[in-house]
């Protein structure tokens, strides 16, 4: 039997994650460019159990995670997606003013994001595993209901970290949602609440940035933050949204 076959996963344990969790949490960032590699079936396995460990209200468990990897139906979804992706990201890529400013400067972090980008969009088709997750409602649409989706999706980020893959969520999918059901036998109660791709990272891993603790943590009140919200040494930070047309 070979090493993915479902009846020996059924006797395997889990793998011990490459970092630690902490580390794990500071270096868990979008990943949209992978190795030409597929994942094994073992790794496919341990990251979608982290997946399926994650919190829901009452431990209701409505979270469901439909993986494509290059089977007809996921070939299919993927061409579905990547003609949406094209489209919004070229949209996005004139209105938030990317090829403008500081983003004529190949070396800016504007044109690096804006070339991670299209490269991204313009190889969906060909990305190692498509992960759709989804929720089963079981209540009206209401703004609380992603958090008994999305944390799960997180752990299946940190999942993937843990063994040395990536991958990122994005709203891709949404565009195309009636016909990815269609193709996938999706209930039409069921949401579908985020497309995320995986793979084995082209690169490495690197820390998030993101602004600094006393923007974002307070206590006892609004805009207070307290003397202990420092980053540790060596963090570096970077503003928040899309690029400002007005900085250049």
């Amino acid at each position: 039997m070979s090493r993915d076959d479902p009846t020996t996963l059924a006797d395997t344990p889990l793998q011990p994650g490459a970092v630690d969790l902490m580390a794990g949490l500071a270096t868990t960032r979008a990943i949209r460019r992978y190795r030409d590699e597929p994942i094994p079936e073992r790794d496919l396995r341990d990251i979608l159990f982290a997946a399926t460990r994650g919190p829901s209200g009452s431990n209701r468990q409505p979270f469901r995670f439909v993986v494509l990897r290059d089977g007809p139906k996921a070939r299919e979804a993927k061409r579905l997606i990547g003609e949406q992706a094209r489209k919004l990201w070229g949209a996005k890529r004139q209105n938030d003013g990317y090829d403008q400013g500081s983003g004529v400067q190949e070396d800016s972090p504007k044109a690096r994001m804006a070339r991670v980008m299209q490269t991204y969009v313009d190889q969906f088709e060909s990305v190692p595993v498509l992960i759709l997750p989804c929720l089963v409602r079981y209540r009206a649409p209401n703004p609380m209901e992603g958090a008994s989706v999305y944390p799960a999706v997180q752990n299946l980020l940190l999942g993937a970290r843990a063994l040395g893959y990536g991958g990122v969520i994005t709203g891709f999918h949404a565009a195309a949602e009636a016909d990815l059901k269609a193709l996938l036998g999706i209930p039409e109660e069921v949401f579908i609440a985020a497309t995320v791709t995986l793979g084995r990272p082209q690169g490495g891993h690197g820390p998030v940035r993101r602004r600094p603790m006393q923007e974002l943590v307070f206590e006892e009140g609004w805009e207070q933050p307290p003397a202990w919200a420092v980053d540790p040494p060596g963090i570096r930070h970077t503003s928040a949204g899309p690029p400002k047309r007005r900085t250049g």
